[in-house]
């Protein structure tokens, strides 16, 4: 089959379309016939700053398609159901799903919408719901609103009745945000908003900070939180990965500040996480409340046009390739 690699002695990241075969499958997991996949920044970015000598791997994170076969064990799914989810090997012909990381895709969902609305969604439903336990008419702060995992936060958070602030460096970028609701569009790339969040928020603050940029704003992050505020770190698109803590701010206010990374989770963790999406998320994109942002689709074969339009930084919502 046809799989596109990360190939690590490049000495820029590379991705290197390859011939391999089709992958065997481990028990409680699925063999997918991938018709779309989305890009994800971070997965190109840890890649990145790994050394050349880095063994290549598989790209691709989640996808949508057809279940081919199924592993030892697995229960509840048949051939030829439509699924979409998190997945090893996403950006190849076919690819590999853990059973509990499986979502059975809503009728009325294109490919490229399925692809799309799967790890961004998931991650903004881990940040809002179990970590920053967001209630209707909090404040929200996203850093980053234009990025897939942005549109995601922004959609949620409407979804529960917050009221929210979103920043972007591009203007134009923040207009098309006003159409799914985002309350207050901040012209600022990264830093420079403390001033303006406070306005708006009667010198208040906010209540939960979704930190999609990185080091650079978490100092100012910290500044605009309200009493008992939540701060969810969850990108570093400025590539800064240290910054102060305000340890006296965080101590008076009583701040809550947690990670949201995947990396070190549990398959049953992971699973756990995906059962709550199906709850409290998953209906409302099969009813048509929540609408996946696809921004533009490629070709299989043009994985690498769709990389270098993501690092243009030219999209709001996801990139997304078909096959």
């Amino acid at each position: 089959m046809k799989s596109w690699f990360h190939n690590s002695a490049a000495k820029s990241a590379a991705l290197e379309l390859r011939d391999v075969p089709e992958p065997r499958l481990q028990a409680g997991e699925l063999l997918v016939r991938v018709r779309a996949a989305a890009l994800n920044r971070g997965e190109f970015l840890a890649r990145r700053s790994l050394p050349a000598t880095t063994p290549d791997k598989p790209a691709g994170i989640e996808c949508a398609g057809e279940v081919m076969r199924l592993g030892a064990g697995v229960e509840g799914y048949a051939p030829g159901e439509r699924v979409m989810g998190r997945a090893s090997m996403a950006f190849s012909e076919y690819a590999v799903m853990r059973v509990g990381e499986a979502i059975r895709m809503p009728q009325r969902l294109t490919w490229e919408a399925a692809a799309g609305a799967s790890i961004t969604y998931l991650v903004a439903y881990d940040m809002l719901w179990p970590g920053g336990a967001l209630q209707a008419g909090e404040w929200l702060l996203i850093n980053g609103a234009s990025s897939g995992v942005g549109v995601a936060a922004l959609q949620l958070g409407k979804l529960l009745g917050a009221r929210v602030i979103g920043t972007s460096g591009s203007a134009e970028k923040l207009q098309r945000l006003q159409a799914l609701g985002l309350d207050f569009g901040l012209a600022c790339r990264n830093q420079g908003f403390e001033k303006q969040v406070l306005e708006i928020t009667g010198g208040r603050g906010v209540d939960l900070v979704v930190n999609n940029v990185g080091g650079s704003v978490f100092a100012e992050c910290l500044r605009v939180l309200a009493y008992r505020g939540r701060l969810a770190t969850v990108g570093h698109l400025d590539g800064v990965g240290s910054a102060e803590l305000d340890l006296l701010a965080q101590h008076a206010k009583r701040l809550h500040l947690f990670g949201v990374s995947n990396k070190l989770r549990s398959a049953g963790e992971l699973a756990e996480c995906v059962a709550g999406f199906k709850r409290d998320v998953l209906p409302t994109i099969a009813d048509g409340r929540v609408r996946p942002v696809i921004d533009r689709t490629y070709p299989f074969a043009e994985l690498p046009l769709a990389l270098a339009y993501m690092e243009a930084s030219g999209h709001v919502g996801k990139i997304v390739i078909t096959l």
